[in-house]
């Protein structure tokens, strides 16, 4: 079982309605349970985050914090408990969402054989973005990620950086309300990093919740804190 515990940083970073108390918020959990068998490995997760906050989320491995992101993506059905997502309950409600999350995981999810530009393009149709629109985005988003020169060679050809800077293009490109970020600075450099702020950083307006062992990098960022560990029933603080 994990036990998790629920911080406020004393900080508070300006958003899309965190100061109104009639806005619905971007994120409600009370009592989530995730069971794999016989192994509990999400137990009494309990939290309400305001659209626009941002959640990091800490813990060891195994702690259940991808757990935790694939659920909220609507890749994992919970097992128990309320869960209400951008005002959709899961798992009932699930096919309202899927054009507004925008999911960061440890694989990048492009086709190997396929370029950047290519997996960009379809990407866009899979949302519903095509014609100039689509092409003015997708150029906007690879000038944002620094990968103008490399975007028309096949993804099996670049680096694991490069890679998961199209990744990051990827998971914005259709300008989703919520971003679920699974350790986002994973395989890029300090430039990449920098570059990756700009697309998934706070500043954007999206709710985040961001699942890092990088404390501080992250904790600066962040409106609430869920520490996951392992061993105990959860708790909330």
């Amino acid at each position: 079982m994990c036990r998790a515990t629920l911080d406020h940083p004393d900080h508070h970073n300006p958003g899309v309605g965190k100061d109104d108390p009639a806005a619905e918020p971007a994120l409600h959990l009370a009592g989530l349970r995730r069971d794999y068998g016989e192994r509990t490995a999400l137990d009494g997760v309990a939290l309400t985050l305001a659209a626009g906050d941002s959640l990091v989320v800490l813990g060891p491995n195994g702690a259940g914090k991808t757990t935790l992101l694939r659920i909220l993506a609507t890749l994992l059905r919970p097992s128990g408990g309320e869960v209400l997502v951008l005002g959709c309950s899961l798992p009932s409600e699930a096919w309202k969402l899927r054009g507004r999350i925008g999911y960061l995981g440890h694989e990048p999810l492009l086709y190997r054989d396929l370029s950047g530009r290519e997996n960009l393009r379809f990407h866009a149709k899979l949302h519903g973005i095509s014609g100039e629109r689509a092409e003015a985005r997708i150029a906007e988003l690879l000038a944002a990620a620094g990968m103008e020169r490399r975007a028309d060679e096949r993804i099996v050809e670049l680096s694991a950086g490069m890679r998961q800077r199209l990744a990051i293009c990827r998971c914005v490109l259709h300008e989703p309300e919520l971003l679920l970020l699974d350790e986002p600075d994973s395989n890029l450099d300090a430039e990449g990093r920098e570059l990756a702020r700009g697309l998934i950083g706070p500043d954007g307006g999206a709710t985040r919740v961001v699942v890092t062992h990088d404390p501080e990098r992250f904790l600066p960022e962040a409106d609430q804190v869920l520490r996951l560990g392992i061993g105990e029933t959860a708790a909330v603080s």
